[in-house]
């Protein structure tokens, strides 16, 4: 399952703040200079001017990584399934009103209930749901897992370009999510965006309806092990 991860906009580079460092391995520790994140607005990659990043490579995978997501203790991020449409919309987006963002397509819809039929063909436990207010976010949840707790800390900045105050807004909204260790026997799923899940760990999560398998080590740290894209779900549950 491992990947080459999709390129950020260069222009869009900016120094990251203090919080969270990574090493070959992808772990993450509290405290520790981040790397540099290049983090555009949603909807912006596959333009000219991206750069490819060195690939992610997965420290859990197969059996084992069903396994280890059958005894708990992961959090579990996914970028939204498939819209119909890739664009930026956080400027003019309206929560609660789903006509003023962009929605999950057919195969998004389809995504999201087979990802939700592959974690009951596995058993993998889920404990909390969490997703952001955006339509795209919360259907995946709520096609995926029936359930979910919007949070609006999950939410874009309203910005078509982001300063290095919204990259720093955006990684301590979601940093204290992937570092919350679940309840005894449970996974945390968080349904979110590319560009928060970005400005924490340097990784851009492409395509749509990846998911990162995180491991918080307790301390305010954590483990990236795994990703695993939509498809891939199905596959393990074979």
């Amino acid at each position: 399952m491992a990947r080459a991860v999709k390129a950020v906009k260069a222009a869009r580079a900016v120094k990251a703040v203090e919080g969270a460092t990574t090493t070959p391995g992808r772990v993450f520790s509290p405290g520790v200079p981040a790397p540099v994140p290049a983090v555009p607005a949603e909807g912006g990659e596959g333009v000219e001017g991206y750069a490819e990043p060195a690939a992610f490579q997965d420290t859990l995978s197969g059996a084992a990584l069903v396994s280890a997501l059958r005894e708990g203790g992961y959090v579990i991020f996914f970028r939204h399934a498939q819209t119909e449409v890739d664009y930026a919309d956080q400027v003019f987006a309206r929560m609660g009103h789903c006509a003023t963002q962009r929605m999950l397509g057919e195969e998004g819809w389809q995504q999201a209930r087979a990802i939700g039929q592959a974690f009951e063909t596995l058993a993998i436990p889920v404990g909390e749901v969490y997703s952001s207010e955006y339509c795209r976010a919360w259907q995946t949840a709520d096609l995926a897992f029936g359930r979910y707790e919007k949070l609006a800390a999950l939410n874009f900045p309203p910005s078509s370009d982001y300063t290095e105050a919204q990259i720093a807004e955006m990684r301590n909204n979601l940093t204290p999510l992937l570092t919350a260790v679940p309840a005894t026997g449970t996974n945390t799923v968080i349904v979110g965006h590319d560009d928060l899940f970005d400005a924490v760990t340097g990784i851009y999560p492409e395509p749509q309806g990846i998911a990162y398998i995180v491991k918080p080590d307790g301390q305010g740290g954590f483990e990236i092990v795994a990703n695993v894209e939509s498809e891939e779900w199905m596959q393990l549950a074979q």
